[in-house]
């Protein structure tokens, strides 16, 4: 069974919604760099490192639960 996962972020009046399978983390991210590099988005560098931060904690906790 593939768990989906999203984080998603509003800014202004733009939402970013990404959904994702577990796993596959580090594509994300590096969507994340596109979207930041591209200068017609909104999404800029400080969305990626918030995302990203959430990714990791989100990772972090589950990573705990399996040890504990």
């Amino acid at each position: 069974m593939n768990v989906i996962r999203h984080l998603s972020l509003a800014k202004g009046s733009e939402r970013f919604i990404f959904r994702y399978e577990a796993g596959r983390e580090a594509e994300v991210i590096d969507s994340f760099s596109r979207m930041a590099n591209d200068s017609t988005c909104q999404f800029d560098w400080f969305d990626a490192a918030v995302l990203s931060y959430q990714m990791g904690r989100r990772l972090e906790m589950e990573l705990d639960q399996i040890v504990t």
